[in-house]
């Protein structure tokens, strides 16, 4: 009988152990980066045979990253606020807010998530088309993008290109409507705009709550499959870049490329290989129901990063995976940051050192861009340039990456501009 039951208690357990030497290593440092250098109490930790973090007993702690998600500011049903509470009860302790085309949410989710201690990851998912020199293997592509703290250098590009896509999709979701109307399926145009909220850029998940809404389809699966789906009767194409050149922007401008949802494409493997060629760092290989050893497989062979997020729009129903869903091993974490703080870091330093070259207001709101409140009320008040700097060294580097000559010779720079109460530059005067 007692063999029996420690048979069964083993059975139980079985598939968990503890972290490697290796797993260990990983864990610290992605969760440095996750609490920025600040010391956590010892935990002792598990892993299952698929390499992720299984918390043990008091203390025990498992570093959840969310990186695709979407709020009201695209096409998702919850505010940035909701969406990091949300996430916030699931456990995530690393949140990438990527809205399509849009980055307008992150300031309210760096916001929210500073009371719970959350990190934000400012993303974009980018709508381009694949076009290729044969017509018929034409296909939208989804892009997205991870940035630093402070978000892209050269925003004003990447504000531009995501512009114009935004624009585009409202003179597509008008021909969506009209092919609609001429199947016999009438909406209004006021409908669509009243669903997607005042300055969103509607989509097709807007058109189709339209679509519920005046009962043409039962669900919003429906309303994809028979009539909104990638060449579908009522799809439409926008003005989207070529993904090869978002792709290239991405890196110019400091942040790290994954292609979203590959198993949405028809021809992954030669859309893989040509943005392997533009620059691509990564693929969504991870989803909730586990990692899809196809597209593993195609990211090893071109030596991608191997991600994946829930893709949360908080739609509701049993078929949306749940924020904080997508296991991410820790080694995985772990490439995922090795590779992107390097680049985050260079764009620290380069926003940085615009800055100290020209201390103006506009530079200053480049810097508090996504955090405006953090950086500037934080826990004391700024006195200076110097004081700015710290801070926001503080918040966006670990201890190691601070240690660099080039940031002192920023706060070097910035010690005679002082910051008012309003983050406002105000020179300081001297004798």
């Amino acid at each position: 009988m007692v063999d029996d039951k420690k048979r069964k208690k083993k059975k139980r357990g079985g598939g968990k152990k503890k972290m490697t030497a290796e797993q260990v290593l990983a864990f610290k440092a992605v969760n440095e980066w996750v609490c920025l250098g600040q010391q956590q109490q010892g935990s002792s930790f598990l892993v299952d045979d698929f390499g992720v973090q299984k918390s043990l007993g008091r203390g025990g702690e498992k570093v959840v990253f969310e990186l695709h998600s979407h709020s009201k500011f695209s096409d998702g049903f919850l505010s940035p606020t909701k969406l990091v509470e949300r996430a916030h009860g699931n456990g995530v302790k690393v949140l990438a807010l990527t809205d399509h085309d849009t980055m307008s949410g992150i300031p309210e989710a760096v916001e929210a998530a500073r009371r719970f201690g959350m990190k934000i990851i400012p993303g974009v998912e980018i709508s381009t088309i694949f076009s290729p020199k044969n017509p018929d293997a034409e296909e939208p592509v989804h892009i997205l993008a991870y940035y630093g703290s402070c978000g892209p250098k050269r925003f004003e590009e990447v504000d531009k290109l995501l512009e114009n896509i935004r624009e585009g999709r409202y003179l597509r979701a008008k021909d969506m409507i009209l092919k609609l109307n001429k199947l016999k399926l009438p909406l209004k145009w006021e409908h669509v705009a009243r669903i997607a909220g005042k300055g969103v850029a509607p989509g097709r998940l807007h058109v189709a709550r339209a679509m519920v809404e005046a009962g043409h389809v039962e669900n919003l699966k429906q309303a994809f499959s028979r009539y909104l789906y990638d060449g579908g009767p009522a799809y439409s194409t926008g003005s989207e870049p070529l993904a090869e050149e978002a792709v290239k922007l991405i890196r110019e401008t400091g942040g790290i490329s994954v292609l979203a949802h590959p198993w949405a494409l028809k021809n992954p493997a030669t859309i893989v290989k040509h943005l392997k060629e533009a620059g691509l760092h990564g693929m969504e290989v991870y989803r909730s129901d586990g990692r899809l050893a196809v597209y593993s497989d195609l990211a090893d062979a071109y030596g991608l990063l191997k991600l994946g997020g829930s893709d949360y729009h908080g739609r509701g129903g049993n078929s949306e995976s749940e924020l904080g869903s997508v296991n991410l091993p820790v080694l995985t974490l772990r490439d995922f940051l090795n590779v992107a703080r390097p680049i985050w870091f260079d764009a620290v330093r380069d926003i940085l050192e615009s800055y100290a070259e020209e201390p103006s207001d506009s530079n200053l709101a480049i810097i508090t861009r996504f955090g405006r409140t953090r950086i500037l009320k934080g826990n004391s008040p700024l006195s200076c340039g110097k004081d700015l700097i710290d801070r926001c060294l503080s918040l966006w580097l670990t201890n190691e990456e601070r240690q660099n000559d080039l940031f002192e010779a920023i706060k070097l720079k910035l010690s005679h501009v002082s910051i008012s109460q309003g983050g406002t530059n105000v020179p300081i005067e001297t004798q």
